[in-house]
């Protein structure tokens, strides 16, 4: 079957409500309150096996989560999982399993290095002009493959300890900072109030060009997504948001709805995926997932392979995965729905592109790449200092065509 012809299922690229499902006799204005959800959120082994039917393996992994990364889905999030598929991939990315509790060597507890990139308590400085800024060790529900569950949830050895003040001072003497990315844990969690004051110290030091927000608020919890948040937020551009989506059943009506919200008040947004086996492994879900968020204003940014945590080996798929998915994509669909495939890479040394191989030959004189459809052209190296040196490229093989040739055929059938 080709891959890039599969039809998706249409329940895949409509944006469908998650509706009220287990708590359907729940008041309306309950179920939309951001607070209500919080306060309800499924907690425990009873609150799961009241709707799902467990495998042993999840059942063992939720007694297991205890000691690692709490357990917590939100209701609007929870009524997305299929009761008796154990593969779903909503089911995937936040049931325990008991395979977070097998470790291997090459497995760590800090895999990107955020700790020994850490100048001040909870301010991350691996690049030269941003900062990753950990606001906050609690999130609205809890990535089974979460890259710092050795801090966010509390379950674990490690607790987070932010010093607001330290890290303001850090920012205000350190010029070269131009950018901040609000993480943790998830900044949304914030009440307004508190969120408006931090980022209105943030926007008094003069050299910070603009801040981020990364957060799964808007997907989890859509609810939080309110007319005044976003009103705040608008107060503080240029400010930027990245969510982060895996599959395109996550995005619901009640999500897509917020989404634009965030959007009509100038909040530019982007997308994180993480490839995850048995989830968007797959070029037609990435496919759908990609081109469903365009349609939600939101540009696909990075498709992450996932990160060495430890017990995230049954996650973890393959990296000629996502180069193949990359590889579907490219000519396929919009260059706005095609995301950057990166490592981040072991130990703390940031986040390398890994893409297709497209260059086929290399030199002072020529470059020789494919497109696409596995088309061979040439390109001659521009030579410094020579203007005269023809411009005009070849395509290899039987068409004989020049590249400009093809290329203005290709734009005018557009």
């Amino acid at each position: 079957m080709d891959p890039i012809t599969t039809e998706v299922p249409r329940i895949e690229a409509d944006f469908l409500p998650s509706a009220q499902g287990y708590w359907s006799d729940v008041p309306p204005e309950q179920w939309n309150d951001w607070k209500w959800q919080l306060k309800n959120r499924v907690t425990s082994l009873d609150g799961l096996e009241q709707h799902l039917l467990l495998t042993p393996e999840e059942r063992a992994g939720v007694i297991l989560s205890g000691n690692k990364l709490a357990l917590a889905v939100t209701p609007h999030y929870f009524n997305l999982i299929e009761r008796e598929n154990p593969g779903c991939p909503i089911r995937r990315q936040i049931i325990p399993h008991v395979g977070e509790g097998a470790f291997s060597a090459a497995e760590m507890a800090d895999p990107c290095g955020e700790d020994s990139h850490m100048p001040v308590p909870g301010l991350v400085h691996r690049y030269p002009d941003r900062v990753l800024f950990l606001v906050t060790d609690r999130c609205a529900a809890y990535c089974r493959y979460c890259t710092r569950s050795r801090v966010v949830s509390g379950a674990g050895e490690q607790e987070l300890h932010t010093d607001f003040d330290e890290a303001i001072a850090y920012l205000e003497k350190h010029t070269e900072i131009r950018d901040v990315l609000l993480s943790g844990g998830d900044p949304l969690l914030f009440s307004d109030g508190k969120l408006d004051a931090l980022l209105t110290r943030l926007r008094a030091i003069p050299h910070l060009e603009f801040l981020r927000i990364g957060t799964r608020v808007p997907i989890f919890l859509p609810q939080r997504i309110t007319p005044e948040l976003c009103r705040m937020l608008q107060k503080h551009h240029p400010l930027w948001m990245s969510i982060h989506t895996n599959h395109p059943r996550e995005l619901t009506t009640e999500v897509r709805d917020a989404l634009a919200m965030l959007a009509n008040h100038g909040v530019p947004l982007g997308n994180q995926s993480v490839l995850l086996a048995g989830v968007n492994d797959s070029l037609p879900v990435m496919k759908s997932l990609v081109q469903k968020l365009l349609r939600c204003r939101v540009r696909p940014y990075y498709l992450y392979q996932c990160d060495l945590i430890q017990g995230s080996a049954h996650l973890r798929a393959p990296v000629h995965k996502g180069i193949e998915i990359i590889e579907g994509l490219r000519g396929h669909t919009t260059g706005y729905a095609i995301p950057q495939f990166v490592i981040d890479a072991p130990g703390g040394g940031g986040k390398v592109p890994i893409n297709p191989g497209y260059v086929f030959f290399h030199d002072k004189e020529k470059v020789v790449f494919r497109n696409f459809e596995g088309r061979v052209f040439e390109y001659p190296e521009v030579q410094e200092g020579d203007s005269t040196r023809s411009s005009h490229g070849t395509e290899k093989g039987d068409l004989g065509e020049s590249f400009p040739e093809i290329l203005h055929d290709e734009v005018c059938s557009l």
